[in-house]
Formats: structure tokens, C-alpha cells, sequence
């Protein structure tokens, strides 16, 4: 595990967007895993101004995405869907038939995480995934639990983590109360990962997923096994870290 701690916000955004826009550089048909929330959003914009200034190219790019919430309609403005076209999708040259995000509409829910699953496996593999984290150290919407679950599939939010993303409705009886997740077996065979953090409130999951006994109750824990993870912070979400233990950069 690698550990990159930026300045601030901006700095982190630049510095993860780099590394997505040196991946498709090398690899013009990357196959993406992308993330929602409001940490990569900065990211999302460094990679849309890329494009428009001619150095990025994501005509080849697939993508696949962590999560969906569970029947949230697609032109809900708070469905993954909506934000990733809002954020991404309309201002680059993706196609459309190689974007993928969970069918949280969907009416058999084991049939969409397996068929998921498979179009991952099938087209070789993420080679590099976009992980947030949440408060609790979650990661996708894998919520802390007893076991490290394997495959996509449907999850109950904690009340934590409804209470963190009712900022986004109009109240919290409106923000979903399940979603579709990536499980940490598929996010782990990802050949690179890259976990963004940004914030005082973010300090202590991060503490715990680089110091802390891997555990299924900290889900991001896993991480500290991966071999090819890269943790990108800002020096808020840094702050409970030893020095000698990241980059400054």
C-alpha cells in the first residue's frame, strides 16, 4: 500500500486524475472502475478537461461502477447513473455501450449481481478501480459486517451512512434504504486500486484501513493486502498518519 498525501482538495483531484488519464495513455482500452460521491467529483472534472483540451481519449475506455442504489429509477437525479452522466459521461467520448452500472431497477436481483460479475470477468478484469471510503470505513456499499462478501450484490445501508448521504434528498426518508454493490471480492481482483479520502471526517477510517487488524467490521481494511493499492489523500484526511508512513507530495 502506497500513500500519497496532498495539500488540499485540488492537489488530491489532480493527482488522481493523473494517474486515470497515464492509465488510458498506456492502455487505450482500459477497463475503468469508477466511483460516485462527492470525493471524486474533482477528479471527474480534471479528466473532462482533459479531454477537452485533446490530451484524453476515452473512445476505447469501458467502465464499470461500484454501486447503484436499489430501485432508485435511473432519471432520479440522485440515482449513480444521473451523476456519473452529469459528471463524466456527457463531456467525454465514451461510448455508450461501454459504460456499466448495476440495474438497481431490476426484477431478479441475483440475476444482475451474477450477470455483473461475469461482464467484469469476461472482458479481463478492472485494471484500475476508484474507491471513496465511507465514515465508517465502508467501501462500494459494503457496510461493516461479520464477513468479507465475495460478489456483487444487494446490501441494507446502515443508518450511518443514510444519515451521511441525506445531504444529497430532500429528506432522509427519501434516501434509499438498500443498494447494489460491487462486493470487496470483486473490488479486490482489480488489478490497481486507488482510494480517495479528503477531510478531517475521513481521518479516522483512513487511521484504521492502514493501521488496523483486517477485519470485515472495516471493510477498507483488505486493502492493506492488495498488491497494487494507492491510498490519495489530502492532509485532513491524513492528519491521524505517521509521517514516515506516506509521500508529501
Amino acid at each position: 500500500m502506497r500513500i500519497l498525501v496532498c495539500k488540499n482538495y485540488d492537489e488530491m483531484s489532480k493527482k488522481a486524475a493523473q494517474i486515470i488519464a497515464s492509465q488510458i495513455t498506456l492502455k487505450s482500452d482500459s477497463i475503468l472502475g469508477l466511483a460516485t460521491g462527492s470525493t471524486p467529483i474533482g477528479m471527474y472534472k480534471n479528466l473532462v478537461e482533459m479531454h477537452k483540451e485533446g490530451t484524453l481519449d476515452f473512445s476505447e475506455v469501458k467502465s464499470f461502477n461500484l454501486d447503484e442504489y436499489y430501485q432508485l429509477p435511473r432519471e432520479n437525479d440522485q440515482s449513480y447513473y444521473h451523476f456519473m452522466h452529469e459528471n463524466l459521461f456527457n463531456h467525454i467520448n465514451i461510448k455508450k455501450e461501454n459504460i456499466n452500472i448495476p440495474n438497481g431497477m431490476t426484477k431478479d436481483i441475483k440475476l444482475e449481481c451474477k450477470q455483473y460479475d461475469d461482464s467484469i470477468k469476461n472482458i479481463g478484469g478492472i485494471d484500475i478501480q476508484v474507491l471513496g471510503i465511507g465514515l465508517n470505513a465502508h467501501i462500494g456499499f459494503n457496510e461493516p459486517s461479520n464477513v468479507f462478501v465475495k460478489g456483487t450484490n444487494l446490501v441494507d445501508l446502515k443508518e450511518s451512512t443514510i444519515e451521511a448521504n441525506a445531504r444529497f434528498f430532500e429528506s432522509i426518508d427519501k434516501v434509499p434504504k438498500k443498494a447494489v454493490t460491487m462486493g470487496i471480492g470483486s473490488i479486490f481482483k482489480s488489478k490497481k486500486i486507488i482510494l480517495l479520502a479528503s477531510g478531517e471526517g475521513k481521518a479516522d477510517a483512513i487511521h484504521n484501513t492502514v493501521y488496523g487488524d483486517i477485519t470485515p467490521q472495516v471493510p477498507s481494511s483488505i486493502l492493506q493486502l492488495h498488491r497494487d493499492t494507492i491510498l490519495i489523500l489530502d492532509e485532513a484526511a491524513a492528519s491521524k498518519l505517521k509521517g514516515e508512513d506516506y509521500k508529501l507530495i
